[in-house]
């Protein structure tokens, strides 16, 4: 047994058989003490309390629409940037399945489900010979993920492309924003984080099929040569400064390769943690903190995370 392994929480108290008294018609699945670290790229964490993953837009409207108000929400998505902690996670956890995984293009307008990974649409605009979409070849998570992000890599952003969003409230009501609404930023929207969004549609330029083939295989070819993506890694730790690239300032600090417990700053590129395959999520998101520590002192720079850190910590 790993020492991530004999770090096990206790279980929490098993809320689903309320919820599905509360939503007698709920078709999805629905599991109490659900571990979480299967569906994370750094393989930590601890369980849901209860984790529910959707048949359709209508079966999560309608458990939202009876969950009590005191019972927490927290969606995931691919699990690319996201930190479980070994605690777990209260309450209920949302994961979008192949209920939201459907692409369809028409024209020059994409319409993706949330739970759709961007490399899908990259591929789906390519194949459509749609252009402005190539960046989300760079991007490792799902549509979702990048609407709440507005994820960016190798010079677009979400909401270079972005029409309208779709989503369902924390009461379980449908509703859409347009691009201006969302409220965009670097790595942010303004739309309230109890909302969960269920589909995107985006508008591109036709473009020559050669050259959105030849830019996606450039992204692809830098980001296997650049980025830790066969380890066990999460996407960008750190929001990059302005002015700066992250991953300067964890160099300028010496801390490539650094490592404490299991977890390690990759030596290929240093705004990537990696989970060494022994790692908690303790090791990992104690490793940021420190690098945060070291980049401030050494720079006067206060990096801010960029990865999602849910749940309850262990007690030491």
């Amino acid at each position: 047994m790993t020492r991530a392994e004999s770090l096990q929480p206790a279980p929490f108290a098993d809320m689903t058989p309320a919820l599905r008294a509360a939503a007698p018609g709920l078709r999805g699945s629905l599991t109490a003490n659900a571990p979480l670290a299967p569906f994370t790229w750094f393989r930590v964490g601890g369980p849901a309390q209860a984790l529910f993953i959707p048949a359709d837009e209508e079966d999560l409207a309608l458990l939202l629409s009876c969950l009590p108000a005191d019972v927490p929400v927290t969606v995931i998505g691919l699990g690319s940037n996201l930190i479980v902690r070994d605690g777990g996670v209260p309450g209920l956890v949302i994961r979008l399945g192949k209920g939201f995984n459907e692409i369809v293009v028409e024209g020059d307008t994409i319409t993706a489900g949330a739970g759709v990974p961007d490399v899908k649409v990259a591929r789906a605009a390519g194949d459509a010979a749609l252009a402005g979409f190539s960046f989300l070849r760079g991007i490792p998570g799902a549509i979702g993920g990048a609407l709440r992000m507005n994820g960016g890599a190798y010079g677009g952003e979400t909401k270079d492309v972005l029409v309208r969003a779709d989503a369902i409230s924390r009461t379980g009501e449908k509703l859409s924003f347009s691009n201006a609404q969302m409220g965009f930023s670097y790595r942010h929207c303004d739309v309230p984080d109890d909302v969960i969004f269920t589909r995107a549609i985006f508008r591109g330029t036709p473009g020559d099929p050669e050259r959105i083939a030849a830019a996606m295989n450039r992204i692809t070819e830098s980001r296997e040569a650049t980025q830790p993506i066969k380890s066990r890694t999460g996407g960008s730790t750190f929001r990059n400064p302005p002015g700066t690239n992250a991953w300067r300032l964890v160099d300028g600090a010496g801390l490539r390769g650094f490592t404490m417990g299991g977890a390690q700053v990759s030596e290929l590129h240093t705004n990537f943690l990696v989970n060494l395959g022994h790692a908690t999520a303790a090791d990992i998101e104690g490793l940021g903190e420190e690098v945060r520590r070291r980049v401030k002192d050494n720079s006067g720079i206060e990096l801010m995370w960029e990865i999602k850190r849910i749940g309850i910590p262990l007690p030491a």
